[in-house]
């Protein structure tokens, strides 16, 4: 018996994890996604597929206050995985940011815990752009890292290295970070430390 072809929807979302899954193994690098051609206005094209692959009827998702403006946000994911959008930021499986540069204190979401560090809280953050190279602001160690490898998004909260380094402490607590610009993903699990200026 011949498996079932996969479709349109199938192979985008396979496309979007594999991406996931190797911007988590190399923290900082950056891989190419594919988009929804209509997501809901609030919602890049990109940030729609990543939810397509990512969350499904069990999967409870928090939406920042830029995304949750939008009616039709909550309304599309509803309608296209099921997922419960929920109001209380520890409450969720994934948080959806919009404005990253408004983010909250981390330890507003789930941390997981000693016994259950997975039950913690993974953000997708809606950035407009990265910057790998030359004047990036961050530099990234640790797991995954081969010495150090630069790295900036924007736009993000001013204080987001401290931010990063207090939850890298939490290890193996802690966020673990997905950033979706227009067509490329890179993610910053909390295996990773972050250092870098501040100022800049």
């Amino acid at each position: 018996m011949n498996a079932r072809p996969y479709d349109d929807r199938d192979r985008m979302s396979q496309a979007v994890f594999r991406a996931v899954m190797a911007a988590t193994a190399r923290p900082g690098s950056i891989h190419s996604v594919p988009c929804i051609d209509r997501p809901p206005r609030a919602l890049s094209g990109a940030a729609a597929a990543m939810a397509l692959a990512l969350i499904d009827h069990e999967t409870p998702v928090f939406l920042d206050a830029k995304l949750a403006a939008d009616a039709d946000t909550a309304a599309w994911l509803r309608l296209n995985t099921g997922a419960p959008v929920v109001g209380e930021p520890s409450a969720a499986a994934f948080a959806f940011v919009g404005d990253p540069s408004a983010l909250g204190a981390f330890d507003q979401f789930a941390l997981g815990t000693a016994d259950y560090p997975d039950r913690s809280t993974t953000l997708v953050l809606q950035v407009e752009r990265f910057d790998g190279d030359g004047d990036a602001r961050w530099c990234l160690s640790g797991p995954g890292v081969c010495g150090v490898r630069r790295f900036a998004a924007t736009p993000m909260p001013a204080d987001f290295a401290t931010r990063m380094a207090a939850n890298h402490a939490r290890f193996p607590c802690g966020v673990d970070l997905i950033l979706v610009g227009p067509q490329a993903v890179a993610a910053l699990p909390r295996t990773v430390h972050v250092a870098g200026d501040e100022a800049s």
